[in-house]
C-alpha cells in the first residue's frame, strides 16, 4: 500500500503518492522544476519520484488542468488553496525522552491552539497547567482549514497543521516543552467529514465519498475501501509517532458506518508505538458503543454523565437536553454507577441508543462540565459560571475532580472563567452568508429566539470580534476559583489517582431530585464515596464521620445527619471490618 503524499527519500528527492482514481492524468509540479509525470497502477494511485529538498513548494496538476494541493500536504504556509510544501520533521532534535504517562493518571484540559495565541501561546501555558495538576492538554483539530479562524472542524487538509498557529517545527517543540513538563498532549482528529472551502476530494477521487449514505455534512466517507481507510490510519500514525503526540480524541465516530475501521485503526496504533510508550486512544460516540472501549479504545466522552449534570445545573430542557428533563437525578446515578445512562434505552425520537457499559472500570469514561461543544453550540456560548449558582458549580466540581471517572476541563474552568466561547470561522462570500443565517436558523425553535429579531443578536461566526471575545480573559473570572481547583486536583494526585487501577462503581443512591450518594471501591480496598445536592436546600443524608472526609463544598457548618445545600462531600473510608 502506498504511503499518501510526499516522503522524501534522501537530501535531494522525494516519492509523491495521490490517490486519484477519476484522473486520467496526473503530474507534480515542484517550484522551479518541470512537471514529472506520475505513473498510475490499477487501483487508481498515481505515484513516482521528483528532485526536491525539505521546504520546496508543490503542487499536483489533474489532467493537465485542476491544479490541487496535496490532500496528504503535511504543510500548506499560505493556506489550503496554495502550495504544499514538502516538510521533514525527522531532523527535528527532541529534547526530553519520553513515554508518555499511564491513562489512570490522565486530567485533560481541552484548549484552542488560535485563542491561545498559537503554539507558541500554547507553550507559555504549560508551567502554570503542570503545576495545577493537569497532566495532559487536548489541541482542538490542527488539520489546515479555510482562512485565520476556525473551531478546526472545518478542516480540509488533515495531515497539515494550521499555518496560522505556527510551522511544523514549533508544533514539535509544543510537544517537546509539555513533555518536559510532565504534560501528554492529545489532538482531536476528525476522519468524518471534511469541510466545505478547500477539498477537491469530489473532483478526482469520488470513491473516497459514499453518495447513499448521508451524514450531517454531506456524504458519508467510504471507510469500506483500503485506500481511504488507509489515510486516515496513516493520519493517525503520523500525529503518534512523527510528531509524537500522545493520544488522540476521534471526534464523531458515530458518523463512521463501518465500526471495523475503528477497530483496525486502533490495532495498527498499538502495533506501531514501541514496547513500552503510553499512547491514549478516546472517542466521541452518541451511539454509546461500549464494545469499542475493549477493543484498544481508552475511554468515551461521556456525554450523558454531562448533560445530566448540566439539566440539574440549569434547569435547561430545550434540544438535546430533553433526553434528561425527567428525572435527571436518576440518570447522573446511572452513569456514576454504571457508566452510560443510554444503555439501548429509546431517546426522545423514539430509536434505541447505546450498549451495555455497567462491566467497564470508571476510567472508560471521561467526565466533564463544560466543552468547545456544550459551550460554543449555544447560541451566546454561556459558560456555567453564567447559567447557575456558583456554590452549585462548585459542588458539581468536587464531583468532577474527585470522581473516578477522567476529568475533561475547557480552558478557563479552573479560573473560573465568565468569557464566553462562541463558535467562529472565517469563511467568505456566499459561504459566509450561508453558514451565518444557518447558525442563527439552528436556535429557532429555542423559546428565547422564536423571534427572527433576538436570532440577529447571535454572533456572526465570520466576524473577527466574535473570535476575539473568545479568548479567556484573566480579567472576568470568580474569585477563588484558581485555589478550588488546586486544592482539588492535588486531593486527586494524593488519594485517588494512586489506587484507580482495578476501581470500580459500587453504584449510587438517590436521595432527591437533586441529591444521591455515589461509591467505588478504590483498587487499595477503600471505600470512597461521595455525597452530591444541586439543590438549594439541605437534605437529610446519613454522612460518614468528619475523620474520612477528604472534601467539603460548603461553607456552613451542618450536622452529620444533613447534606448542605448546593454541597458535595468527599468520604474516603477504609474497608469494614470483617465480623466473624
Amino acid at each position: 500500500m502506498h504511503r499518501h503524499g510526499a516522503h522524501l527519500l534522501d537530501a535531494t528527492s522525494a516519492r509523491f503518492a495521490l490517490w486519484a482514481p477519476d484522473a486520467r492524468s496526473v503530474s507534480v509540479e515542484v517550484e522551479q522544476q518541470p512537471a514529472i509525470e506520475l505513473l498510475p497502477d490499477d487501483e487508481g494511485w498515481y505515484s513516482g519520484v521528483a528532485p526536491c529538498q525539505a521546504g520546496d513548494r508543490y503542487h499536483y496538476r489533474i489532467d493537465g488542468e485542476l491544479q490541487v494541493a496535496d490532500p496528504a500536504s503535511r504543510y500548506q504556509p499560505d493556506g489550503v488553496h496554495g502550495p504544499s510544501q514538502v516538510v521533514d520533521v525527522a531532523g527535528y532534535a527532541w529534547q526530553h525522552p519520553w513515554q508518555g504517562r499511564p491513562w489512570h493518571e490522565a486530567v485533560i484540559q481541552e484548549v484552542h491552539v488560535g485563542l491561545l495565541g498559537g503554539y507558541a501561546g500554547v507553550a507559555r501555558q504549560l508551567p502554570r497547567l503542570a503545576e495545577l495538576g493537569i497532566s495532559a492538554i487536548e489541541l482542538m483539530p490542527l488539520g489546515q482549514f479555510p482562512g485565520e479562524r476556525n473551531w478546526g472542524y472545518d478542516g480540509v487538509l488533515p495531515y497539515a497543521p494550521q499555518n496560522t498557529y505556527g510551522s511544523p517545527e514549533q508544533l514539535c517543540a509544543l510537544v517537546d516543552q509539555a513533555h518536559g513538563h510532565g504534560l501528554m498532549v492529545l489532538v482531536d482528529v476528525v476522519y468524518n467529514h471534511f469541510g466545505p472551502d478547500g477539498n477537491y476530494l469530489h473532483q478526482y477521487a469520488s470513491p473516497f465519498f459514499r453518495e447513499d449514505r448521508q451524514t450531517p455534512w454531506g456524504a458519508a466517507i467510504d471507510f469500506r475501501r483500503p485506500q481511504v481507510r488507509e489515510y486516515f490510519i496513516q493520519n493517525a500514525l503520523m500525529w503518534l509517532c512523527d510528531y509524537r503526540c500522545d493520544g488522540l480524541r476521534l471526534d464523531a465516530v458515530h458518523a463512521i458506518d463501518q465500526p471495523d475501521f475503528l477497530i483496525e485503526l486502533a490495532q495498527r496504533v498499538r502495533a506501531a508505538v514501541e514496547p513500552g510508550r503510553h499512547v491514549w486512544l478516546v472517542l466521541e460516540n452518541e451511539h454509546n458503543q461500549a464494545g469499542l472501549l475493549e477493543q484498544g479504545y481508552d475511554a468515551q466522552w461521556n456525554d450523558d454523565g454531562h448533560n445530566a449534570l448540566h439539566v440539574l445545573l440549569t434547569g435547561e430542557t430545550e434540544g438535546y437536553y430533553a433526553d434528561y428533563q425527567h428525572r435527571p437525578i436518576d440518570q447522573l446515578a446511572r452513569c456514576l454507577g454504571e457508566g452510560f445512562v443510554f444503555q439501548g434505552q429509546a431517546n426522545r425520537h423514539g430509536k434505541p441508543r447505546g450498549e451495555p457499559s455497567g462491566h467497564l472500570p470508571p476510567s472508560a469514561f471521561v467526565l466533564f462540565l463544560q466543552n468547545h461543544d456544550q459551550i460554543g453550540n449555544r447560541a451566546l456560548g454561556e459558560r456555567l459560571t453564567r447559567l447557575c449558582p456558583a456554590p452549585a458549580l462548585r459542588a458539581a466540581t468536587g464531583l468532577l475532580l474527585l470522581a473516578p471517572m477522567v476529568p475533561l476541563l475547557f480552558m478557563g474552568d479552573e479560573a473560573g472563567s465568565c468569557q464566553p466561547f462562541l463558535f467562529f470561522t472565517d469563511f467568505h462570500d456566499a459561504l459566509a452568508d450561508a453558514v451565518r443565517e444557518g447558525r442563527r436558523g439552528e436556535f429557532a425553535h429555542f423559546a428565547a429566539f422564536a423571534d427572527p429579531k433576538q436570532r440577529e443578536h447571535i454572533p456572526d461566526p465570520n466576524a473577527e470580534q466574535t473570535f476575539a471575545s473568545s479568548r479567556p480573559q484573566n480579567k472576568a473570572v470568580i474569585a477563588g476559583w484558581h485555589g478550588l481547583y488546586q486544592q482539588l486536583l492535588d486531593l486527586r494526585r494524593r488519594h485517588i489517582i494512586p489506587h484507580l487501577p482495578g476501581s470500580r462503581a459500587l453504584g449510587a443512591e438517590v436521595h432527591a431530585d437533586k441529591a444521591l450518594t455515589a461509591r467505588w471501591q478504590l483498587g487499595n480496598g477503600n471505600t470512597l464515596r461521595i455525597d452530591l445536592n444541586l439543590a438549594d436546600t439541605p437534605q437529610a443524608v446519613e454522612l460518614p464521620a468528619p475523620s474520612t472526609r477528604l472534601f467539603d463544598s460548603s461553607d456552613t457548618r451542618h450536622p452529620d445527619t444533613h447534606l448542605a445545600a448546593y454541597s458535595c462531600v468527599v468520604s474516603l473510608l477504609p474497608p469494614a471490618q470483617e465480623h466473624p
